[in-house]
């Protein structure tokens, strides 16, 4: 339990702290949008660079632990982007519909997390949960978002005029840039590192104070079902799923495997409310994913770590 309050409690906070910012209005009304910009184009990107800046190529190569975190994840986000697009929501919604349900906070609860509960051996499992999720998952969610994000005009030349859009984000170029430069063996040089790691670690804060931000905009109320139903795809449905493809199909290392199922249940990850705000699609929901799924995972992370760590 001391190591889910430990990284747990801070994401709170943060909450807390745009959510009374919001209440007393320390900040302008366009706060919530600035900061969401700020995450998106400029500090996310270092995140995503830097990470990949010092991974080799062949840690990946490891098949099973990726198909143990990738297959669920995907799983559980395509049944709530399914059961959106046949309830008559577009295509960038339902998107956003599919990371609130799967999208795992793995960067900063995650790793920490796991890396507390098991030691180094639980890092190149976590690095590569957290490729599938900034690279291909977030991918796939931000290119589905601006397929929705374009004007009618037939379905290929919006994918055209998507995938040209996708071809100048810095959330596709960071990580795809930083594992080349990663190849080149040449690391990064003490300045440049120093740097991506102060624009970097700004990302995770502004993003939960935006979040704060939102859950506390007047008039703004969260459609407490759906939020529910997310919830339950997210902290029960995918570390289930992941704990039956790791376990009983693939047969992975009890680190490995409990590093992916723990990773999987951590809560709804917060660059997912800012994709969303940033399209203005879902963002009450998604929001209040952030918050019910972060605040219910005290208790599940923590019946959860007890169970991973007494040999279950």
């Amino acid at each position: 339990m001391s190591a889910v309050i430990t990284v747990a409690l801070p994401v709170f906070a943060l909450i807390a702290i745009g959510a009374l910012a919001r209440r007393f209005a320390l900040l302008g009304d366009g706060a919530t949008v600035a900061l969401n910009q700020f995450v998106m184009l400029l500090a996310l990107p270092a995140v995503l660079f830097q990470a990949m800046a010092g991974i080799a190529l062949a840690e990946f190569l490891d098949w099973r632990l990726f198909l143990a975190y990738a297959l669920p994840t995907f799983a559980a986000g395509g049944v709530a982007f399914g059961l959106a697009l046949r309830g008559g929501v577009r295509i960038g919604g339902a998107a956003i519909h599919g990371l609130s349900a799967s999208f795992a906070n793995v960067g900063y609860m995650g790793i920490p997390l796991c890396l507390t509960a098991f030691g180094n051996a639980a890092l190149v499992p976590s690095i590569i949960t957290l490729v599938v999720t900034t690279v291909f998952q977030f991918g796939s969610a931000l290119t589905l978002v601006e397929i929705g994000a374009q004007p009618a005009g037939g379905k290929w030349r919006a994918v055209r005029t998507a995938l040209a859009t996708l071809g100048r984000n810095p959330l596709l170029i960071a990580p795809l840039a930083g594992l080349a430069w990663a190849q080149t063996g040449l690391g990064l040089a003490l300045p440049v590192e120093k740097f991506l790691a102060l624009l970097g670690g700004s990302a995770t804060p502004c993003a939960l104070v935006a979040v704060g931000l939102q859950v506390a905009q007047a008039g703004q109320r969260f459609p407490v079902g759906l939020v529910l139903w997310f919830t339950f795809l997210k902290l029960f449905v995918h570390p289930a799923l992941t704990w039956i493809i790791a376990v009983p199909l693939l047969h992975l290392p009890p680190i490995g495997a409990a590093t992916v199922v723990l990773m999987s249940a951590t809560p709804t990850g917060s660059s997912a409310f800012v994709l969303a705000r940033l399209y203005d699609r879902e963002v009450a929901a998604c929001s209040g994913s952030v918050l019910v799924s972060t605040l219910l995972s005290f208790v599940t992370l923590s019946v959860l770590l007890a169970w991973l760590t007494t040999g279950g």
